[in-house]
């Protein structure tokens, strides 16, 4: 699954920064970049967890069968 790939590649990229900044072996100018990039991540990671709960939302409330329907794609100002 492409989607599972991403989120655990974004997710593993953020967790490398998080502990590059509780090192504090870089510098503050290399913290508020990395610091910069982690809030990126994070924003994409949130998205798809959001995305994906819309879609257990979706299997669980179309008449109490589990049926997938595809979902409208976000407007680009939700994003």
């Amino acid at each position: 699954m492409k989607e599972k790939t991403l989120f655990e590649e974004e997710l593993k990229k953020l967790q490398k920064i998080v502990e590059e900044l509780s090192s504090g072996k870089v510098t503050l100018g290399e913290s508020l970049k990395k610091y910069e990039e982690g809030v990126k991540i994070a924003q994409v990671c949130s998205q798809a967890l959001e995305d994906a709960q819309r879609k257990v939302e979706l299997l669980m409330k179309k008449d109490n069968k589990l049926s997938l329907e595809k979902m409208d794609e976000p407007d680009e100002e939700e994003k």
